[in-house]
């Protein structure tokens, strides 16, 4: 059997995929797999067949066969014959675990290097910890703003202390069930140490030198430091140490209005404390759309939220025990004062002690681990999966990552990575969600672009909560009407995002939403909503009414 690779032009939907699928399979090709959104078909056909018989079947089937490529079939790596183990895993996250339960299935020895705390960032010092006290400042918010006549409610000053203590147990229990419990029940080993490479096959942890046949890299990032004058020598917080304070502070000050910058921002103004968000950029979240900044800013704002936009940051200073942040905006200097500073301004990869040059494994500009299209590094020996590689910092992506790197490592799948369609959340009140392109990238790739932009007060769920500021857009091919993207700023965003993943994700149409059921006094229906103002003015429609 011999395998290749064609790329395959007109394809626009998965059903498209299933009609090349099949004309290859009626001509005896095996190991089919085709993808439309990368525009090509990956099979094996026997060495009596030659390739053109394949593309004349993709061109019988109404599609136009490109390029072809003769791929190198990797077979199942040979286990147990050279080396202290198959598969070595640095760091033990999301990516780590996935990758070593996906290289357990192929009976792969498998050992996780850990210099800290198991489980990664996501269950110890991210997604799990963040997230909790979120909603308990949602909660502590709503108590003292709720937006209902008749109801009297209220709260005091938050104990933070025991809100600590409570979300430390909540992740103990989450990293022992999801991560520690689970070593052995697959039955792979964790070495505890600092790993480092000795030369391309050997890495070096606690004084012994351990060598295996392949390798993964999955040591996540930690907290980016900005270089302001004073910084260095102020006592600031980042992502992780703010998690663990035990007294709200009365003032926050945030160098950064990203993701991490405005969840965390908004956590501690709805504890109790007068927060001010600074950022360079002119407006906030400037990679998404302009309604989506400008929907997120407005509740922001409405919420209390000091923002200070298009700044330059000139110098740190400590007067005592409050943070001075001299900055300079539309040509005036300006002093920032506040009990506590929050340093977050990215990520940045978690590289500098694995002694890469000795394993040949190039790294790019951030210190992030370059990889190709199957996980692989300059090391043909070593892969890399997560946040240390800079793609998409989302947990599901990172685990996603480790899963096709140990399908190529170890079983010789030959699986290309595909990050197409990444859904993204915000968890703010509102939420922020985004899937596919925006309007711009849309553009930037060609498309003749069709949007919807529906207002949050036209989705009947939003009236009902009295929480009307936020939007719905769609991004669609003006030809094809086929969704293109996906953003979402609401309550439940990220819920309702799923939704439109798979519209993205599968081809789906404008139509195919308008002709979709959804239910009512749902946040989901604005998908539904935003499809139909395409071409109707939705608040002459009844309820349910499409």
């Amino acid at each position: 059997m011999k395998r290749y690779r064609i790329n395959v032009h007109g394809m626009t939907c998965t059903g498209c995929e299933e009609h090349v699928a099949v004309a290859l399979e009626n001509i005896g090709a095996k190991k089919i797999e085709v993808n439309f959104r990368q525009g090509e078909a990956v099979f094996e056909l026997p060495t009596d067949i030659e390739v053109e018989t394949a593309k004349q079947a993709i061109a019988e089937a109404k599609y136009q066969p490109g390029k072809t490529e003769e791929v190198q079939s990797q077979e199942m790596m040979q286990l147990g014959d050279e080396g202290d183990y198959d598969y070595i895993i640095i760091g033990s996250g999301g990516a780590a675990f996935s990758s070593a339960i996906e290289a357990v299935k192929y009976g792969a020895k498998v050992a996780i290097i850990e210099r800290g705390t198991v489980g990664g960032t996501c269950v110890n010092i991210g997604c799990v910890p963040s997230k909790t006290l979120l909603r308990a400042g949602e909660i502590n918010h709503l108590a003292k703003n709720n937006p209902f006549i008749g109801l009297h409610t209220s709260a005091g000053d938050v104990d933070l202390a025991p809100l600590i203590k409570q979300k430390n147990e909540l992740v103990t229990d989450l990293r022992n069930s999801k991560y520690v419990d689970l070593i052995d029940d697959y039955g792979f080993e964790l070495i505890k140490g600092e790993a480092k490479f000795v030369d391309e096959k050997t890495i070096e942890v606690n004084g012994m030198q351990l060598s295996a046949k392949r390798f993964l890299i999955a040591t996540g990032a930690s907290p980016a430091v900005p270089n302001i004058p004073g910084l260095d020598e102020a006592d600031y917080l980042t992502s992780t140490t703010l998690l663990e304070l035990k007294k709200v502070p009365k003032r926050l000050t945030v160098i950064g209005s990203g993701y991490i910058g405005m969840e965390l921002g908004q956590l501690l103004h709805n504890l109790g404390s007068e927060v001010t968000l600074m950022q360079r950029s002119p407006r906030l979240l400037k990679e998404y759309d302009p309604e989506v900044s400008e929907a997120i800013t407005q509740a922001l704002i409405d919420q209390g939220v000091n923002l200070v936009t298009g700044a330059s940051f000139e110098r740190i200073e400590e007067d005592g025990d409050i943070k001075k942040v001299h900055v300079e905006v539309n040509g005036k200097k300006r002093i920032i004062e506040a009990d506590q500073l929050l340093v977050a301004t990215g990520r940045t990869p978690n590289t500098a002690t694995l002694n890469l040059q000795k394993a040949g494994v190039e790294v790019g500009p951030n210190g992030e681990i370059v990889i190709d299209v199957y996980s692989k590094t300059t090391n043909s020996r070593i892969y890399a999966a997560g946040d240390v590689t800079l793609g998409p910092q989302f947990v599901y992506v990172a685990a996603y990552q480790g899963g096709v790197a140990a399908g190529n490592a170890i079983g010789g799948q030959n699986k290309k990575l595909n990050l197409e369609v990444v859904p993204g959340v915000t968890f703010t009140a509102p939420a922020i969600a985004t899937v596919g392109l925006t309007e711009q990238q849309a553009n930037e790739k060609g498309y003749e672009v069709k949007t919807s932009v529906l207002p949050l007060d036209a989705v009947p769920r939003a009236l009902v909560n009295r929480e009307t500021t936020g939007v719905f857009k769609l991004v669609a091919d003006a030809k094809t009407l086929k969704v293109l993207g996906a953003h979402v700023v609401a309550e439940n965003a990220g819920d309702v995002i799923y939704a439109a993943t798979l519209a993205v994700k599968f081809g789906l149409t404008v139509e195919d939403l308008r002709e979709t059921m959804a239910p009512y006094l749902t946040m989901a229906e604005g998908l539904k909503l935003a499809a139909l103002t395409f071409d109707k003015d939705v608040s002459k429609l009844s309820c349910c009414a499409g």
